[in-house]
């Protein structure tokens, strides 16, 4: 007997035990905070881009042959007019001299031809006053006039023929002058495309056998910019970018061109964006990534308050949430129809954000707050019943669920 009441005893105290843990008030969620800073903050437009040289010059061949010499390489600086390549000139010096032989034909045939104008011109003369001493008939002053005419002709086609042998001469020495390529700018090689022995051909697209990068000091960057940014985009906005090659630097560039193409890519509209960047240590090299960021806005001493606040929304129970969503909407559509029994407008307000605060209990209490530029951390605080150094919850901690557990009786 005294067993089975010391069993019960045992067990009502179990199970007092149990109810206790299972029925007692869940712990409070604990919260994390952030204060309400003063200070700057600048809004900014994030896009990728690759750094280029202002200026880069394919430098080409406007005729074939096989280069014989290469007087540059990579990276070598030139000057302007200086000998970089040089293709094989004997075929260009033959045609050369043989242009030369023809001009000087046609200049002797020339000479030659006048010659003859100046005998016919003398015979002619001569006629016409044998025609009045009566000595020779109308048809030998005929003859003579009909061969001064052929001799003025004659004159004429000599002459073009060296007007024709000039112009081939002209052109055999520009063939000539073109085979020795030289730098039409003041720069640097970047690249170089051909080798010694190796043949180009001029034709329609004349083949690049360098890139030239005029000025290496002065680089740009054209970034893509989303159609959504790009209206906050102006000329003369300052940039910042870092490199992969430098990722601890960061470097600073200006907007110096928004170009109106579109380029869509996936059905993504973008607009490219020059910036130029000041590079005398000459550390970033053409076709580097950069990551730039845009100042599009700054604000200084101004209050923000963290990001994470305006995303925070306490977690409560589904069914208060529900009633209370419901209850929202009914008030809505009745102030609405009130207004419009009224024959109201109501106008549209600046759109407004919620915080939370603690209130005395240690519940989440909404504060509703006016933004203004955000730099991804902080947003401006226009407007607001929250001052510098006030906390705002930024995050929620639920404690774990414990499940209730029955004590196992003792075995007997």
């Amino acid at each position: 007997m005294k067993k089975i009441v010391g069993f019960a005893v045992i067990l009502v105290l179990a199970l007092s035990v149990s109810g206790y843990h299972y029925f007692k008030e869940p712990p409070k969620p604990q919260f994390k905070f952030q204060k309400v800073e003063r200070g700057d903050i600048v809004s900014t437009v994030s896009a990728t881009g690759t750094l280029n040289a202002v200026v880069t010059v394919q430098v080409g061949t406007q005729v074939s042959g096989t280069v014989s010499r290469l007087f540059v390489d990579f990276n070598s600086p030139v000057k302007k007019g200086q000998a970089i390549a040089q293709i094989d000139p004997s075929l260009f010096m033959s045609q050369v001299e043989q242009s030369t032989g023809n001009a000087l034909n046609a200049e002797a045939t020339l000479a030659k031809a006048k010659v003859t104008l100046a005998d016919a011109k003398r015979t002619l003369g001569r006629n016409r006053q044998l025609l009045e001493q009566g000595i020779i008939s109308q048809s030998d002053l005929d003859a003579a006039q009909t061969a001064y005419d052929s001799a003025q002709a004659g004159v004429q086609a000599a002459q073009a023929q060296l007007v024709q042998s000039s112009g081939a001469l002209k052109q055999a020495q520009t063939n000539l002058r073109y085979a020795t390529i030289k730098s039409p700018v003041d720069g640097i090689v970047v690249s170089r495309n051909v080798d010694v022995g190796q043949t180009v051909a001029a034709s329609f697209q004349t083949p690049t056998l360098f890139t030239i990068a005029q000025d290496l000091t002065k680089m740009q960057i054209e970034t893509s910019v989303d159609e959504a940014d790009i209206s906050r985009i102006k000329i003369g906005q300052t940039a910042n970018f870092t490199v992969d090659a430098y990722p601890e630097r960061q470097f600073v560039g200006k907007v110096m061109q928004i170009r109106n193409a579109p380029v869509v890519t996936q059905n993504v509209v973008t607009y490219v964006t020059v910036i130029t960047v000041d590079n005398k240590d000459l550390l970033l090299k053409p076709g580097m990534t950069a990551n730039v960021s845009i100042e599009t806005m700054k604000k200084e001493d101004v209050l923000k308050v963290p990001a994470a606040a305006l995303r925070f929304k306490p977690k409560t129970d589904e069914k208060q949430a529900r009633k209370k969503g419901k209850d929202a909407s009914t008030s809505q559509r009745g102030s609405t129809h009130a207004a419009s029994q009224k024959g109201e407008r109501k106008m549209p307000e600046r759109p407004q954000q919620k915080v939370f605060v603690l209130d005395a209990d240690g519940k989440p209490k909404a504060v509703s707050v006016v933004t203004g530029i955000s730099d991804n951390s902080f947003v401006e605080l226009v407007e607001g019943a929250l001052k510098e150094n006030d906390d705002v919850v930024v995050e929620q901690i639920l404690p774990a669920k414990k499940q209730a557990s029955m004590p196992m009786g003792p075995r007997f």
